[in-house]
């Protein structure tokens, strides 16, 4: 199993240090949702509700937005320039270190 250190943010500010795997093709909603973090992911990962958006706090370089991510986060409250959904930013060995924080619930 190869896992990195990732860092969640909550709604209330504490940080948890999290080991994410990356062999299992995880999510970062999904990772949040396995450690109970507050994080719905209510369409389950489509793209299609905003219940896991985050702000990116690290330097990572992420994948481009889909156009389905672009559209959801277009209609979604609290929306900022670092804004992406969880569901949608893969676990992958290239993100050791990412932090993020998670969006205020709508």
């Amino acid at each position: 199993m190869s896992d990195i250190q990732i860092t969640i943010i909550d709604r209330q500010g504490t940080a948890h240090s999290i080991a994410a795997p990356t062999d299992m093709g995880m999510s970062l909603m999904e990772v949040c949702k396995a450690y109970d973090l507050p994080v719905l992911g209510t369409c389950g990962g489509m793209a299609m509700c905003a219940t896991c958006q985050v702000y990116i706090e690290s330097d990572h370089v992420l994948p481009n937005p889909s156009d389905d991510e672009e559209a959801m986060l277009a209609e979604a409250f609290h929306v900022k320039p670092n804004s992406r959904l969880g569901c949608q930013i893969p676990m992958e060995p290239q993100f050791e270190g990412l932090k993020v924080r998670l969006a205020p619930e709508e």
